[in-house]
């Protein structure tokens, strides 16, 4: 999948306006990877080439970030690690195989791969945390958060609730409706109902569900006839 644009088309105003642009500091929302985060990345990398597994899970840190924001009783030593690694099982599992065991109506046979990538996920985990220098009293939280994150029905902690809810939220944002629409073959607006339905029952706090009703709300947008005819439309002089 191509990586998002970052550079304009056209300047329609026709004039620099760059030096009013604010710093990032001010900005409400702006993230990156902290030091010890980034650690954490660069060894879990090669771990998520599959299915587009690092994509999310980055995409997936960035709805965590602003999910600690709102919810600041959760600990980001904990949530933040575990969204970054939560789904290094993967690699040790056949991509169609694990395409087969997450689709729609899938295999009950196949449910022993979701647990599996739970299992070797949290084992991979601790390697790298441990390589990283991070407390075993996080790591042991973070390890049991991994390990059960798809499977487990309940949260364990409010840590728990927001690495499901950060990777359950993914599945609805632009990158995870895309993902979602090549792994299946099936069209935007069927992806849209797919990821919308598995995201928002599936969630536990009232922030995150607020959070995937503004992202599938605007998402309709997309197929109105409204939107449609904006870009049909021939601009009279």
């Amino acid at each position: 999948m191509s990586s998002p644009s970052h550079s304009p088309v056209v300047n329609h105003l026709g004039r620099d306006v760059t030096g009013k642009i604010p710093d990032a500091s001010r900005v409400p929302g702006m993230i990156e990877l902290n030091e010890r985060d980034g650690a954490i990345w660069s060894l879990a990398k090669g771990y998520l080439r599959t299915r587009d597994n690092d994509a999310h899970s980055l995409y997936a840190y960035s709805i965590a970030q602003a999910l600690l924001s709102q919810i600041p009783e959760a600990d980001e030593n904990i949530v933040l690690p575990a969204i970054l690694l939560h789904d290094t099982g993967w690699s040790t599992v056949d991509e169609r195989l694990a395409l087969e065991a997450i689709a729609p109506g899938a295999d009950d046979s196949l449910h022993h791969l979701v647990i599996q990538h739970e299992k070797e996920g949290a084992r991979i985990a601790r390697e790298i945390l441990e390589q990283v220098g991070v407390p075993e009293e996080d790591i042991v939280q973070i390890v049991d958060i991994i390990d059960g994150h798809d499977t487990r029905l309940v949260t364990i902690n409010t840590n728990d609730a927001l690495v499901k809810d950060s990777d359950k939220v993914w599945r609805v944002t632009p990158h995870g409706r895309r993902v979602v629409m090549d792994w299946f073959g099936i069209d935007a607006q069927q992806s849209l109902r797919l990821c919308a339905y598995r995201a928002y029952n599936e969630l536990f706090t009232d922030q995150a569900k607020a959070m995937s009703r503004v992202l599938v709300t605007t998402a309709c947008m997309d197929f109105s006839d409204e939107i449609a005819n904006t870009y049909t439309r021939e601009d009279v002089a």
